[in-house]
């Protein structure tokens, strides 16, 4: 089979180098051509360079081409991998930074929240660019598959606004399909239990996504989950927000403990409060601040570790070594008709008769050579779906913001945001939305007149006292390359170590 596959934003190397080894490992594609596209040219040959090597030792006649420029790498594509983040590292501070000074302590702040918000808008203009250049030089009905957040709006800017085939893919089902498993061992007595003995629907939208059915051996298990994960050793303690919401709204979801936290108005509005809801065990279960120092400490350690990566074992292509990432299976299935099943981010159109027809849900669907296909279910119940359609009326609204240069929408988007609208006035507000607009100008090429203005009213001063030096409720220092030099070389010695996941 031949075909085009690019990457946009390949520079980020453990999941460009984790999608194309799952890609490759189909027998049909080994003749397809691979193209990488980032803005860095630097990042863009590291990546490059270590993908060619795993080829070459497969013994592949695959030469990858890599591009800076974004259009000509997508000149005759069918599928396009779109990974980037919109602004780097230093617009990730100011999301998380900027909202902080008003008292909105957020974990990762990057789907929902005033982060998020600002991060949809700066990715979803470029993403109206993309999907021009798709629309223009790919091949005719090109899938675009997302990987990038906030999953949910860029994934509606580009199927509504954008007028490109679209889907979005994420992996937090998989992740607490993972944890229900384990759970469920727990209770029966039979752990371990293989992932694969349970069945589970997923239903919502992105990052609050609700196991509404949980199968094994026949049994529905989805409401008993709770005692299970009140006494695993480890849920119990990382996982406290899930277990509360799921106490109080009868389901789990899929997200982790911080991202969950911050797309509600119940957990992280006092910092007195925080502190029993998260675990400092590691950032994804709530820290402040904790992805972006995460991301802080791997870009720093990029440039040292690049040495080690090349000189391990390259990555073998083969089934027995796919990751359980959707984007490969996906291809699969539309070019061979060998059928997959997963979740899916897509334009709900009734998928959900309890959510916007608009919405971009997340739910089980299957693909076959015919195309994707969700099959319409039942109604979501009824708490969740408050919860979701919540997040949906952000989320159009943001979507709106960001397509229309709305200085307006996007106030009101950061108002009627769960997390923000909890913890701040609407005078913080509209003074935030100044600040922040102003210090991501160079990535907000839609709001260049709502710039000029926040610009003028700052330069009066500000008028709301802001949290100067405010670091948030639960937040560690980021490790220098010495420090995750010595963990690293300390997990070597375990056994349990692989460089590539950073």
């Amino acid at each position: 089979m031949k075909f085009i596959v690019t990457f946009i934003g390949a520079g980020s190397v453990g999941f460009t180098r984790i999608l194309l080894r799952d890609l490759l490992a189909v027998p049909e594609f080994k003749d397809v051509t691979i193209r990488f596209m980032d803005i860095s040219e630097h990042n863009l040959e590291l990546v490059r360079k270590l993908c060619q090597r795993d080829i070459d030792a497969a013994g592949l006649k695959i030469s990858i081409e890599a591009y800076t420029d974004r259009r000509q790498s997508l000149a005759g594509a069918r599928y396009v991998f779109m990974t980037p983040r919109i602004g780097g590292l230093e617009a990730f501070a100011k999301d998380v930074e900027i909202p902080l000074r008003y008292g909105v302590d957020q974990c990762v702040g990057d789907t929902l929240a005033a982060g998020g918000i600002f991060y949809g808008q700066r990715g979803i203009a470029v993403m109206l660019d993309i999907c021009r250049d798709i629309r223009e030089v790919a091949e005719p009905n090109a899938l675009l598959v997302n990987y990038s957040n906030p999953m949910a709006m860029m994934t509606w800017a580009a199927n509504v606004y954008g007028r490109v085939r679209c889907v979005g893919l994420c992996h937090g089902v998989q992740h607490g399909h993972h944890q229900i498993a384990e759970v469920l061992g727990l209770l029966t007595g039979r752990d371990p239990i293989p992932v694969g003995e349970v069945d589970i629907d997923c239903v919502g939208i992105n990052h609050q996504t609700w196991y509404t059915r949980v199968l094994y051996r026949g049994e529905d298990w989805a409401g008993r989950l709770t005692e299970g994960f009140e006494r695993h050793p480890r849920y119990s303690k990382t996982e406290k927000c899930r277990i509360d919401v799921m106490k109080r709204f009868g389901y789990y979801s899929t997200e982790s403990n911080g991202h969950l936290s911050e797309y509600l108005m119940w957990y992280r509005k006092r910092p007195e409060e925080l502190t029993k809801w998260i675990d400092l065990d590691s950032w994804i279960e709530g820290e402040t601040g904790g992805y972006l120092r995460y991301c802080l400490e791997s870009r720093n350690w990029f440039e040292t570790e690049f040495p080690q990566w090349i000189a391990e074992p390259p990555y073998a292509y083969v089934e027995s070594e796919r990751s359980e990432e959707h984007g490969s299976r996906i291809v699969e299935a539309l070019e061979t008709g060998r059928i997959y099943r997963g979740h899916f981010n897509v334009v709900n159109n009734g998928t959900i008769p309890n959510l916007p027809a608009d919405a971009i849900v997340e739910v089980p669907g299957y693909v076959d050579r015919l195309g994707m296909h969700t099959p319409p279910l039942a109604p979501l119940p009824a708490g969740p779906a408050a919860i979701c359609s919540q997040s949906v009326g952000v989320q159009r609204l943001a979507v709106l913001a960001a397509v229309e240069g709305s200085d307006s929408l996007l106030r009101q988007a950061l108002m009627l945001d769960p997390l923000t609208g909890a913890v701040c006035t609407p005078e913080e507000i509209d003074q935030m939305a100044d600040e922040m607009l102003v210090a991501e100008a160079q990535w907000l090429p839609q709001y260049s007149d709502a710039i000029k203005k926040a610009k003028t009213r700052l330069a009066g001063g500000l008028k709301v006292p802001v949290k100067d030096g405010y670091r948030g409720a639960v937040r560690l220092e980021v490790r220098s390359v010495v420090e995750l030099n010595a963990l690293a070389e300390a997990k070597r010695k375990k056994g349990n170590f692989n460089s590539s996941q950073v």
